[in-house]
């Protein structure tokens, strides 16, 4: 098997002439950069751009094709350069079942299934142009058209507190509003990793995956894969999400908890600290308790615990390169011209070599942050956590 980089959770902010589709993305966030910034500057080998049933979208991919710098593949998807691009679509389930909203990621391998899918998403949304829309049917038949189409089924950022599945979705089980059969994987979501989630005994028939759920380039690949296929390509991919043929997820790259947005249980307007079950901030007396990732599943996994885990590849708490204190643009810059990819410099880069490019101390922060060992300020209530500027480790 061949060692493949993926980031499956990529927004479009504008289309090709401008108009919005994820309205909180980049206006720089256009299919053509995230392909070009995806393949020579991050260094990836395969990418899911989730708002490829906008219509202007696959427009433009249409016109990369007849330009012949995008191709189809044997196996499905969509080659850019040295990328695989996966057609996706996230959408958002608030059904008679759901007590809220519930964000899931769907995935297809041609762009003629993409097509087909976008056709008869549009008789159910009030805008197929733009992402993440609700979709007025329940969640059962949204599975089983995408399932008929070819598709992969795969709920996201499951524990985050707003419009997704244990969020708010449920009160306890994925059985509520879907069925569990006709799920192919979980994406964890940035405040959560794969030592809190497999705390869930319902999760454990599922792979887990890690994607930046990027609304800028710059983010692309804050969280990723790496993945044991022959070749980068949709089929490939849906045998290594059911873990047959020898391919599966070896390794998943992922925030510390601890860095994402709502690990913690805060007020959202002064950021303090919260007790589990408080409904007022005894700070500032405000009622905007959100309740973190960390203290949802220590709930969830009350009635929904065992110890019969299945083997699970490492999760590696890696800090982006953008996080790194003192690490600018210039030196960014520096750091490419050597070494090609940010891949290469996570993964390929020795310290020593690091050291030839960059100061000694940028060089030992990066080597610290590949390895998750930078002190960290937790985030929550919506704010990020912070890396703090020194060589301790964290624990």
């Amino acid at each position: 098997m061949n060692e493949y980089y993926a980031d499956l959770h990529i927004h479009i902010g504008r289309t090709w002439t401008g108009k919005a589709v994820k309205i909180t993305g980049a206006k720089s966030l256009t299919l053509t950069e995230v392909l070009k910034v995806s393949s020579e500057r991050k260094g990836l080998d395969m990418i899911g751009v989730i708002d490829c049933h906008s219509p202007e979208v696959m427009e433009e991919i249409e016109e990369l094709m007849r330009q012949g710098s995008v191709a189809e593949i044997e196996g499905g998807g969509l080659q850019f350069g040295k990328t695989t691009l996966i057609p996706g679509s996230e959408i958002e389930i608030y059904d008679s079942q759901c007590q809220g909203p519930v964000h899931v990621l769907v995935y297809f391998p041609t762009l003629d299934k993409m097509k087909l899918f976008s056709n008869w998403m549009a008789q159910h949304v009030t805008n197929i142009q733009l992402s993440s829309q609700r979709i007025y049917c329940d969640g059962k038949t949204l599975q089983l058209k995408v399932k008929e189409l070819d598709g992969l089924f795969i709920p996201a950022h499951v524990f985050t507190p707003f419009k997704s599945l244990y969020g708010k979705g449920v009160s306890e089980s994925l059985a509520e509003v879907f069925d569990p059969k006709l799920i192919d994987a979980i994406e964890l979501g940035l405040s959560s990793d794969t030592s809190m989630a497999k705390e869930m005994n319902e999760l454990n028939d599922y792979v887990f995956i890690t994607n930046s759920d990027a609304h800028s380039l710059g983010k692309i690949a804050r969280e990723y894969q790496r993945l044991e296929l022959e070749k980068p390509s949709f089929s490939e991919l849906s045998m290594a999400l059911r873990e047959t043929g020898g391919r599966r997820v070896a390794t998943n790259y992922g925030l510390n908890p601890k860095l994402g947005k709502y690990h913690n249980t805060v007020c959202a307007k002064c950021l303090t600290p919260a007790e589990p079950n408080t409904k007022l901030c005894l700070n500032c007396g405000a009622k905007a308790i959100v309740k973190g990732v960390a203290l949802r599943i220590t709930e969830l996994a009350k009635n929904n615990h065992t110890h019969n885990y299945r083997e699970r590849p490492p999760y590696i708490h890696q800090i982006p390169l953008d996080f790194i204190p003192g690490l600018g643009p210039k030196t960014m810059d520096k750091l490419l011209d050597y070494f090609g990819t940010e891949m290469n410099i996570l993964h390929e880069a020795t310290f020593e070599q690091l050291k030839q490019v960059v100061p000694e101390k940028i060089a030992r922060y990066i080597d610290l942050a590949r390895k998750g060992k930078l002190l960290i300020e937790t985030g929550g209530g919506g704010r990020y956590g912070k890396v703090k500027a020194n060589d301790e480790e964290s624990h």
